[in-house]
């Protein structure tokens, strides 16, 4: 049966308060901009010519509102996001140091994000996707919890590919035990994982990131691994069924000078690996179309750093294109 959207998400609709300066008076100014990495990851895809939706939830106030308009001027489907009168939108402060490492400070006890319940969830759009994408915000508390789960088994159930990016946000557990046994539950359930190379570390124990994936792909059957190094460009480790040895590739990143900040850097990363996939597959990849692959996200990862924000300012095919021929 031929499916509506690419690619549906479940997760975090918020608004990342990003510092851009300070004022006359000496004080930090911060940017509203529009954010949340299962909304960025489908800002790039729609940029790539996809179909997307989303599943979540706002708060009924100004910065609700203004997420759910930014969604439809993207081009995201926002029929599965819910506007709740009786909780805020969630905020995220963000802090850039100098050598470009992040500090978060989440208005979130409660934030409407985490307020996704099961019934909340729109089991249309799950059964008509392709690919559905999640991550661990929506795993933090039991009520979201069981609303992604549910989402992961219809997704499943319909056939759809299941993609994961644990993006661990230390702040926002209770422990960190709890956020090891729930990426760990987010790992059973993925074909595609897209994972940071400190939590490898984090998961694993192990410094070697090689060993790192080892040591997920000896308990898991994930088909696709990308890690994401940051300065240091990114790895994929791709397997063509669960019996098969694994094909390792890594690609260098693209430095800029004009970096600003890396929110949603990860998030544009991982939106070109899915469009890779929806383009080729995941029934027989090659050493060069995994090189292809890496080489495109890493050009867009190092674009979005030069810009405030991600959801509304994704680059181009024509520019990614543009800095790799460069």
């Amino acid at each position: 049966m031929e499916k509506s959207y690419d690619v549906v998400a479940l997760g975090e609709l918020l608004i990342d308060m990003t510092m851009n300066g300070k004022s006359a008076q000496g004080n930090a100014l911060y940017e509203a901009n529009p954010g949340g990495a299962p909304c960025n990851v489908l800002a790039m895809l729609e940029k790539l010519g996809h179909k997307t939706a989303f599943i979540g939830k706002v708060g009924d106030d100004i910065f609700g509102h203004e997420l759910k308009d930014v969604l439809t001027e993207v081009g995201i489907d926002a029929r599965g996001l819910i506007i709740d009168p009786d909780v805020r939108t969630t905020l995220a402060f963000v802090k850039t140091f100098e050598d470009g490492d992040r500090d978060f400070s989440f208005y979130r006890n409660p934030g409407a994000d985490m307020m996704l319940t099961k019934d909340d969830v729109d089991v249309s759009l799950l059964r008509d996707a392709k690919i559905f994408h999640f991550g661990t915000l929506s795993m933090t508390h039991e009520k979201v919890r069981e609303a992604t789960l549910y989402a992961i088994g219809e997704a499943k159930a319909a056939g759809a590919l299941i993609s994961f990016d644990p993006n661990l946000r230390e702040p926002l557990w209770e422990s960190l035990d709890e956020a090891k046994a729930q990426v760990q539950r987010g790992l059973e359930f993925c074909d595609i994982l897209k994972i940071s190379d400190n939590e490898i570390q984090w998961l694993t124990g192990l410094d070697d990131y090689t060993a790192g994936v080892e040591w997920i792909l000896d308990r898991y059957p994930i088909r696709l691994i990308t890690v994401s190094l940051g300065k240091s460009g990114s790895m994929a480790f791709y397997k063509k069924d669960p019996k098969s040895d694994y094909v390792k590739i890594t690609a260098s990143p693209f430095l800029s000078k004009n970096t600003i900040e890396t929110t949603g850097a990860g998030d544009t990363f991982g939106g070109c690996i899915l469009h890779f996939v929806l383009e080729k597959g995941l029934q027989d990849l090659d050493e060069t179309a995994l090189r292809e692959m890496l080489t495109f996200a890493n050009a867009a990862a190092s674009i979005i750093t030069t810009r405030r924000g991600a959801l509304r300012v994704m680059p181009s095919v024509s520019e990614v294109r543009n800095l790799i021929g460069s």
